[in-house]
C-alpha cells in the first residue's frame, strides 16, 4: 500500500491542506486516499459534544475537500473517518489551533488573535550562525520556582515579564537572559504534546508529539480556549524579539506518542510510519514508532510545518530531535524552504537515532552528512572529551582525564579538516553545535559530583568554568544548557523528563551563590561576541587565523590572528586542566595583556592596571586564560 500511495498521481503539492479561513467561507482539505468517507464536524465551542456534520468530497490526488460558506472564525472542527466499516473521530494533522488536550482542531483566524503590532514588531539584527550563543530552556523550568519573582509561573507569559527578582533581589527571567548576553533562546518542545493533561497540569519535557502545528496548551493561562495559547506564545516571541533575543523551537517529527490511533494513522493507515517487510512498525526512535520522512507526503508535512512556524510565528531556528531518523533529502528541502522565508534561520539537530532504524544508513543525517547543506549538528565528540561519559564516572579533559588534547583541538577548530592530524566531520565551523550538557543526561554539576566525588566543591566549580570556557571559545556555534552557568543541579537524576518541578526548576538563588561563575560566563559571552575572529564561518579563515602552541601535558593553547577592524590583533587562549599551575612561554617575546584569568573576564584587561606578561605566563590549575596583543 505504501508503494501505491507513493504513485505520483496520489501526491498532492498544494499549500492549502487543513482549514483555510476567510470571513466568507472556510475550505477544508485533507489527504487520505485510502479511506471510504470523511465528514467534517464543526463545533461552536471547545467543550461541545455535538456538532454540525458536513460530508467531504473526494477530489484528485487523494484529497478530500469541502467549501463551507459562512464565517467560522475560531470555531472548532474534527474529521469523522470511515475506514473498513469503522468510524473514528480525529483532529486534522494540519490543525493550527486546538481545544484542551487536542480533542478538537480549530479554524483559526490569526489576524483576530495576534498581539498588537505583531506583523511589524522589531526582530533582532541578522547574524551568522557562528555568532549565535544558544541557551536551552524548558518553559516551566524557567519560571516555576516559588522564588522566581515571576507571576505567570510555568507559562509562556513568564518570558514577557520585566524587572523580576527573587526575594533577595537576584535578577531573574527575561532580564536575566539579557544580562547573560545569549542571542538565541532554545525552547524545549512547545508544540502540542500529549504527555501532560492541559487541564489538570503536570510536568514533562514534551517529546511526545500530538498536533505539530499547535502551541502546547499547558503553558497557556487558559488551555480550553484555543485562541489563548496562540496569542500568548506569539506574545512570548514578540517580547523576546523586541529585547534582542531570537527564538528556536525544539521539534520532534521523528515519532508520535501513539501509533495505531494517532491522527496520522486514522487518516492514512500505516503510511506516515516506517514498517518492516512484515508490516510491523519499526522503532528507530525508541518510542514505539518512527515516521517516514522519505515518503512524499510525510516529507511535505514536515516542510509545510516548518514553513508554517517560520512564517506565521516568525520562529528563528529549529532543533531537530533524533535528526538521523530524517533522510538527508528531506532535511535539505526543509532547510531550503525555511531559508527562503528567513535566510538567517538556524537548523540543527541530533545526528543520531534512538535505536535501529529501517531508514538506510546512507540516507540518515549522521555526523558528516550535514556537510554543505546549511544544517548544524551536535558535537558529542567534544562533549565527551571535555567531561567524560554522560551519566557515569568516566573522566574527561576538565575533570582529571588524560590524553584528550587532540579531541579538544578538533573542537577548537570547529571540527573542520584543519590539518592531517586535526580533522573531523564538518566542512565549515558553522556546521557544529559545541556543547557540554543538554536537557538529556546528568547536568554538568551533577556529572562532576558523580565522577569527581573526592574533589572539593570549589574544584568542581572550576571544572564547570573550564568546560564552559572551552565551549565558548571554540569555533562553531556554542550551546549552553540553561542554568549550567549557575551550577544547576537536578539532584543527580539523569533523565528528569517527568520528574516534576522540584527536580527540574531553575533555582535562582544559585545565581547569588555562584555569582563569580555567572559573571565569568557572562564575561566570556560578551568577549566572544566582541571578537569576530572567534566566530569565523569558513574553514579557510580558521586555518589562516589559528595556530596551536607547544604546551605541557593536559593543556591546550592556541593563537588567533585577526584582521578584523574591532578585534585585537592577536589573542592567546590557554586551557589548563592540570591540578597544578603550569608555565607557558609566550610567542613573539612581546608584552601580552591578560583579558581573562581563572575568575574574571574583562575586555580591557583583568587585575589592577590591566596585568601584562612578557616571555612567560603562569596558568593556575583547572582554568582558562585569554591574553591579547
Amino acid at each position: 500500500m505504501a508503494n501505491v500511495l507513493n504513485n505520483q498521481e496520489l501526491i498532492y503539492n498544494g499549500d492549502d491542506l487543513g482549514a483555510v479561513y476567510t470571513t466568507l467561507y472556510t475550505i477544508f482539505k485533507v489527504w487520505a486516499p485510502t479511506v471510504d468517507k470523511i465528514t467534517v464536524v464543526v463545533y461552536e465551542n471547545p467543550n461541545d459534544d455535538l456538532g454540525q456534520k458536513y460530508e467531504m468530497n473526494k477530489a484528485l490526488e487523494g484529497v478530500w475537500e469541502l467549501k463551507l460558506y459562512g464565517d467560522y472564525k475560531n470555531k472548532y472542527y474534527n474529521y469523522l473517518v470511515l475506514n473498513d466499516g469503522k468510524i473514528k473521530e480525529t483532529p486534522d494533522i494540519y490543525s493550527k489551533g486546538a481545544s484542551a488536550n487536542g480533542k478538537k482542531g480549530m479554524i483559526v483566524d490569526f489576524h483576530s488573535i495576534n498581539p498588537v503590532n505583531w506583523e511589524n514588531h522589531n526582530k533582532p539584527k541578522p547574524i551568522n550562525r557562528t555568532e549565535a550563543v544558544i541557551y536551552e530552556i524548558h518553559v516551566r523550568d524557567f519560571s516555576v520556582s516559588e522564588d522566581s519573582g515571576i507571576k505567570n509561573k510555568g507559562k509562556y507569559l513568564a518570558f514577557t515579564e520585566k524587572n523580576t527578582k527573587t526575594s533577595e533581589g537576584v535578577v531573574t527571567g527575561l532580564d536575566y537572559l539579557k544580562e547573560l548576553g545569549i542571542t538565541h533562546v532554545h525552547l524545549l518542545p512547545v508544540f502540542d504534546f500529549a504527555s501532560v493533561d492541559e487541564i489538570k497540569g503536570g510536568y514533562n519535557w514534551g517529546y511526545d508529539p500530538y498536533l505539530y502545528n499547535v502551541p502546547e496548551g499547558s503553558y497557556a493561562t487558559d488551555s480550553q480556549d484555543g485562541t489563548v495559547r496562540i496569542h500568548e506564545f506569539k506574545t512570548l516571541i514578540q517580547t523576546l524579539h523586541e529585547n534582542g533575543l531570537s527564538v528556536i523551537m525544539d521539534v520532534v517529527y521523528n515519532h508520535t506518542i501513539t501509533t495505531v490511533d494517532s491522527p496520522m494513522n486514522i487518516l492514512v493507515p500505516k503510511y506516515y510510519y516506517r514498517t518492516d517487510y512484515n508490516g510491523n512498525y519499526t522503532n528507530g526512535s525508541g518510542c514505539g514508532n518512527e515516521t517516514a520522512s522519505e515518503k512524499p507526503m510525510m516529507r511535505k508535512f514536515m516542510v509545510d510545518s516548518i514553513k508554517f512556524w517560520a512564517e506565521e510565528y516568525k520562529i528563528d531556528g529549529f532543533r531537530f530531535d533524533l535528526m538521523a531518523l530524517h533522510d538527508i533529502d528531506t532535511m535539505k528541502e526543509l532547510t531550503k524552504q525555511a531559508k527562503i522565508i528567513n535566510p538567517n534561520i538556524i537548523i540543527y539537530g541530533e545526528p543520531w537515532t534512538g535505536g535501529p532504524s529501517s531508514l538506510p544508513h546512507s540516507s540518515q543525517l549522521l555526523k558528516g552528512s550535514q556537510r554543505g547543506i546549511q544544517v548544524s549538528v551536535f558535537n558529542d565528540d567534544l562533549r565527551n572529551a571535555i567531561k567524560g561519559d554522560n551519566d557515569g564516572s568516566t573522566l574527561g579533559f576538565v575533570s582529571g582525564g588524560e590524553g584528550f588534547e587532540l579531541e579538544i583541538k578538533k573542537g577548537i577548530v570547529g571540527s573542520i579538516n584543519f590539518n592531517n592530524e586535526i580533522n573531523n566531520f564538518t566542512q565549515d565551523p558553522g556546521e557544529v553545535i559545541n556543547y557540554v550538557s543538554a536537557h538529556d543526561n546528568l547536568c554538568l554539576y551533577d556529572k562532576f559530583e558523580k565522577s569527581n566525588p573526592n574533589n572539593t566543591p570549589s574544584e568542581r566549580e572550576k571544572m564547570t568554568r573550564l568546560a564552559l570556557s572551552i565551549v565558548l571559545t571554540c569555533q562553531g556555534v556554542p550551546f549552553i544548557q540553561g542554568g549550567t552557568e549557575i551550577l544547576r543541579t537536578k539532584q543527580g537524576i539523569h533523565n528528569s523528563y517527568n520528574s516534576g518541578d522540584d527536580v527540574n526548576k531553575i533555582c535562582w538563588s544559585r545565581k547569588a551563590e555562584f555569582r563569580e561563575t555567572f559573571e565569568y560566563i557572562k564575561g566570556l559571552i560578551a568577549f566572544r561576541k566582541s571578537q569576530k575572529v572567534m566566530t569565523l564561518d569558513s574553514a579557510s579563515d580558521v586555518r589562516n587565523s589559528l595556530i596551536f602552541l607547544e604546551t605541557p601535558y593536559n593543556c591546550v593553547a592556541y593563537e588567533l590572528t585577526s584582521t578584523f577592524k574591532d578585534d585585537y590583533g592577536k589573542l592567546l587562549i590557554i586551557h589548563n586542566s592540570n591540578k597544578e599551575a603550569i608555565n607557558l612561554s609566550l610567542p613573539d617575546g612581546d608584552e601580552w595583556r591578560i583579558l581573562a584569568n581563572e575568575c574574571e573576564v574583562n575586555k580591557k584587561g583583568v587585575g589592577k592596571g590591566a596585568k601584562t606578561c612578557i616571555n612567560e605566563v603562569s596558568i593556575p590549575a583547572i582554568s582558562t586564560y585569554i591574553l591579547c596583543k
